[in-house]
């Protein structure tokens, strides 16, 4: 079954941004530092990635605090399927466009994809058993 995941947006301050999100009742579920990549990625919402409970990926590029635009700020929505490899192929065959096909992740073992919409979001497929 496939189940929508996170939306990922970049932040200049990390701190103020956890801050904010916790004004909304969000919690940080989890956080991963990546000193190879030079950011961090920290995971805030209501559950714990349970069924029905979406996330919000906060990503700090380090050395990236003059900020973003609100357009270059989105990142990616991402989608849990127990077959990217399919799901890539399907895409491809319905003319679709896939900009990274699937692997691994930089500096992890997570297996990803990405496949662009028609207007040019990135969708970022995870495999999920």
């Amino acid at each position: 079954m496939s189940s929508y995941l996170h939306t990922m947006v970049r932040v200049r301050n990390l701190e103020n941004s956890l801050r904010f999100y916790a004004l909304l009742g969000m919690r940080e579920l989890r956080r991963r530092e990546v000193p190879d990549g030079k950011y961090t990625l920290v995971f805030v919402g209501y559950g714990d990635n349970a069924a029905g409970q979406a996330e919000i990926e906060l990503t700090y590029n380090w050395g990236e605090d003059d900020g973003y635009e609100v357009g270059t700020g989105f990142g990616h929505f991402a989608v849990g399927m127990p077959d990217i490899y399919q799901a890539v192929e399907t895409v491809r065959a319905g003319g679709g466009k896939v900009t990274r096909e699937p692997g691994p992740v930089k500096f992890g073992t997570t297996v990803i994809a990405f496949v662009e919409d028609p207007d040019g979001y990135k969708i970022e497929l995870i495999q999920r058993d």
